[in-house]
């Protein structure tokens, strides 16, 4: 019987609920964050995509041809939000070029020995990264400016198709997958989840000096 990413998060809800589902989110939908703990995330996240543009190449690396058109559109689109990063970064005078937080590396470390999984494995950390942040965005309602932006390029009905391609590519992987590597795909979703509301928090636990 293949495990589905559907049957993950039903299986899983309290995990991913909380890596969707945090203050962080919350009070920028309410306009109430502070600049600082915004900026903290701002900058933390711009380097945490520059390793998930190293994560999704590697998948590439691995996956069945068929899955090409979708994983170059992803990397394609990366190219873009790292533009977009450093054009937010210099818009608020913040530092990109700094260290990254404990959390911020815990998180690309993990993306890094992901390679060591099978592709299911792979392919279903890839769909549960992309929509922690299609529904963290989308969850708490609109977005009131400055961060109306935010939410409209994780958030917009176009990211929300790629990832539910992602979802049926990590499903036709899954399909055949031995039981230990269900255990694997398993453990990398709620790896993820985890991570994900480690991340959210950490704007509120790290002083930034940007």
């Amino acid at each position: 019987m293949g495990l589905t990413c559907q049957q993950l998060l039903q299986k899983h809800p309290q995990a991913w609920q909380e890596a969707t589902i945090h203050p962080f989110l919350q009070e920028c939908q309410q306009g109430t964050i502070q600049p600082q703990q915004f900026n903290t995330w701002l900058v933390q996240d711009y380097l945490f995509v520059i390793d998930f543009t190293r994560f999704l190449a590697r998948i590439l690396a691995i996956a069945p041809p068929h899955n090409f058109d979708i994983l170059l559109a992803g990397l394609s689109a990366l190219k873009d939000e790292l533009n977009w990063f450093q054009t937010k970064a210099a818009e608020r005078q913040l530092q990109l070029n700094t260290d990254k937080q404990p959390t911020c590396i815990e998180y690309c470390d993990y993306m890094q020995s992901l390679s060591a999984t099978p592709y299911a494995a792979q392919a279903t950390a890839l769909w549960a990264i992309e929509l922690a942040y299609n529904q963290g965005w989308q969850l708490p309602g609109a977005m009131p400016p400055p961060y109306t932006e935010f939410a409209d390029r994780w958030g917009n009905p176009d990211f929300t198709t790629y990832v539910d391609f992602l979802e049926q590519q990590a499903d036709a992987a899954l399909s055949n997958a031995s039981e230990e590597v269900q255990q694997q795909a398993t453990a990398a979703f709620l790896n993820v989840a985890r991570l994900e509301k480690d991340f959210w928090q950490m704007a509120y636990t790290v002083t930034s000096d940007q």
